[in-house]
């Protein structure tokens, strides 16, 4: 169910997607779609991030739909806080894999210029997924932010973080979330 109108951004976190994990399987099988680059992927700052993810999203000359994970959910929440309303009607949805709690006790140092996390709701569709044991945000937590911001929410059991490192290479399975986003989007726009 991948369109062809549809730009699809990936938006990798902390240390960037390696070439393991399912966001660069994904960005090179769905048509469309590129990777949101940041200049500094081990010492990530927040602003120039947002910067980053509103110039891919302004540059696209056709509707983006949002791929992220981790901290680039986060990120992706920081950027709807704060965009232009003309920017923000070019997002036709996102999915939100994996989010980061750069709020919690443990939470690395670099990744604390994040917080505090956006409560808004996003103003388009999203589809959160979380995992029972991901280290970087409890189910709950993850659950808490869908609230938050609007979205759907699936928590897969014994997932991780929902990365290569937990097993998480092509994730086909994935790409049900994201073609049951799609479909939410179809029938709004019939």
């Amino acid at each position: 169910m991948p369109s062809e109108a549809i730009r699809y951004l990936i938006v990798p976190g902390w240390y960037n997607s390696g070439e393991d994990h399912w966001q660069t399987h994904w960005q090179a099988v769905l048509p469309n779609s590129s990777r949101v680059e940041q200049a500094d992927w081990a010492n990530p700052q927040r602003h120039a991030w947002v910067a980053q993810l509103d110039a891919a999203v302004r540059d696209s000359e056709r509707p983006v739909m949002l791929i992220a994970h981790s901290l680039g959910c986060v990120a992706v929440a920081h950027w709807a806080a704060n965009a232009p309303a003309a920017t923000l009607r070019r997002v036709r949805g996102a999915l939100l894999v994996a989010p980061a709690d750069v709020e919690r006790p443990n939470c690395p140092p670099a990744l604390q210029g994040f917080a505090p996390i956006p409560q808004q709701r996003l103003p388009f569709p999203s589809q959160l997924v979380a995992s029972d044991n991901d280290p970087a945000a409890s189910a709950a937590r993850a659950l808490e932010l869908a609230r938050s911001w609007g979205s759907e929410a699936g928590v897969l059991t014994g997932a991780g973080h929902i990365n290569a490192k937990a097993g998480f290479h092509r994730w086909e399975q994935g790409f049900a979330y994201l073609y049951r986003l799609q479909t939410r989007l179809a029938m709004r726009a019939a």
